[in-house]
């Protein structure tokens, strides 16, 4: 896996680097800045690019325009976005190119290194990993989106699992249920959001992305300042 590394904080930065490659992973280049990063991105081709949210020179949505750009520049890089907040240009942004291959955590996250490497390795092989404090938080601003108000609370939990990235046994066993309980409540979703059988839709992917796209909807509009994450538990 080759991994190129995005963050303006030197020691952060480094430490992610130091990390990975403890890891036997690949870092292949380091930068600071969103610029260094595309330059970084276009000669190295890496497998993954781990962005911050916030980056010179305004420290508001740079990494996430070079994520988009990106993605645009290589088709199927993944992705895995860093953040000490609920950006909601996120969702709007990025995930409008689709949900394969995209990550999002907070910061505090990286803390968790087997956390960290699974959500890191999850995104590599093309899935999605979304911060599991970030998806609680944007569950509370999806309500405006009368389709997810159709799910039982218990199909609300499912949809927010798979929403990190969990496969069905991972949510069961999360959710302290049977495998045949998950996909029964997965079934009752796509049926509840309207996700029809069809040879051209992945319904998991449609049904994350649905939520993911009503909540940048309901969101905060630009420049509205975005609130602090509490410390994970």
């Amino acid at each position: 896996m080759r991994i190129v590394i995005a963050e303006d904080d030197p020691l952060l930065r480094e430490g992610l680097a130091l990390l990975l490659r403890a890891e036997s992973l690949d870092v292949v280049a380091t930068a600071g800045t969103a610029d260094e990063a595309l330059d970084a991105i276009d000669a190295h081709e890496p497998d993954v690019a781990i962005l911050d949210v916030r980056m010179p020179p305004t420290h508001t949505d740079e990494g996430i325009v070079a994520a988009v750009e990106a993605r645009r520049r290589r088709p199927g890089l993944a992705v895995l976005v860093l953040s000490a907040y609920v950006e909601q240009s996120f969702a709007t942004e990025l995930l409008g190119g689709g949900v394969q291959g995209l990550g999002y955590l907070l910061k505090e996250r990286v803390g968790r290194v087997e956390e960290f490497l699974d959500a890191l390795r999850r995104v590599a092989a093309g899935g999605t990993a979304i911060d599991p404090e970030v998806v609680a938080q944007l569950f509370t601003r999806s309500r405006q989106d009368t389709r997810l108000e159709r799910l039982s609370p218990r199909e609300r939990d499912v949809l927010a699992l798979m929403a990190e990235g969990l496969g069905n046994s991972a949510v069961a066993e999360r959710l302290v249920v049977t495998d045949g309980a998950v996909h029964k409540h997965i079934r009752s979703i796509f049926a509840k959001l309207d996700l029809a059988p069809t040879d051209q839709v992945d319904r998991r992917v449609a049904a994350v992305l649905r939520y993911l796209e009503a909540v940048g909807a309901g969101g905060q509009s630009a420049g509205t300042p975005r609130g602090r994450i509490s410390p994970l538990s």
